[in-house]
């Protein structure tokens, strides 16, 4: 199993690529949770990628596919992975192909997770994270139990700099401009399956797990 997750910032591809992980016991390759942790911890690339994390832009492509390649060499993506947050740019995406190439290996699958800017911003909007075990809440639709403070390690949750409104249009500004193409780059791949991400956490899971039952037997 090897697949890509696509779509604009919180559709929920993060989530649905975590259960995926947790069920098929293959690693969740997330950029955004290595940067995040970067900047916490106030790294030399944490230090380069936390100015364009707060206005909303893509860090670097040099930056993200040397954190990505050295992901891949780990023995746990030897037997399969779920890409979350990556590619982000048709250059990211040439890059990653380049590389499986060296290994003789291929993406499997392609899934492009949909929902409109309106709902997005109503989820961002929401969003709260612990910042020490990085686990996600939505004050709409998935509060902790206790109001401000997360039910896994108790510490005071935080709105991310990027869940602001402001941002969040910014952020979907450059989705559009920058990551959309990619849609049409693996549709010329035939990789491609588009995924209803309107409805609860359980209803999108049940089509992703559909899609890739779909995507074995062909």
């Amino acid at each position: 199993m090897r697949l890509i997750f696509l779509g604009p910032p919180g559709v929920g591809k993060g989530t649905q690529a975590q259960r995926l992980s947790e069920t098929h016991k293959v690693p969740k390759i997330s950029t955004g949770d290595i940067l995040r942790e970067a900047v916490q911890k106030n790294t030399s690339l944490g230090a380069k990628a936390k100015s364009f994390i707060d206005a909303g832009m893509l860090v670097p492509d040099d930056v993200v596919i040397e954190m990505v390649r050295e992901g891949l060499k780990e023995p746990d993506c030897q037997k399969g992975y779920i890409m979350d947050g990556f590619p982000r740019t048709i250059e990211q995406a040439e890059a990653l192909e380049k590389m499986l190439k060296e290994t003789g290996s291929i993406i499997q699958q392609v899934l492009n997770f949909q929902l409109s800017d309106e709902e997005l911003v109503r989820r961002l909007s929401g969003r709260r994270s612990c910042p020490h075990c990085q686990t996600v809440y939505n004050l709409a639709f998935h509060p902790p139990k206790q109001e401000g403070a997360c039910d896994q390690c108790k510490s005071l949750l935080v709105q991310r700099s990027d869940d602001e409104p402001q941002t969040i249009l910014k952020r979907l500004e450059v989705y559009q401009r920058q990551t959309r193409p990619l849609i049409s780059y693996y549709e010329g791949q035939k990789l491609l399956i588009n995924i209803n991400a309107v409805g609860s956490v359980e209803d999108v899971f049940e089509r992703v797990v559909s899609a890739v039952q779909k995507g074995k037997m062909g």
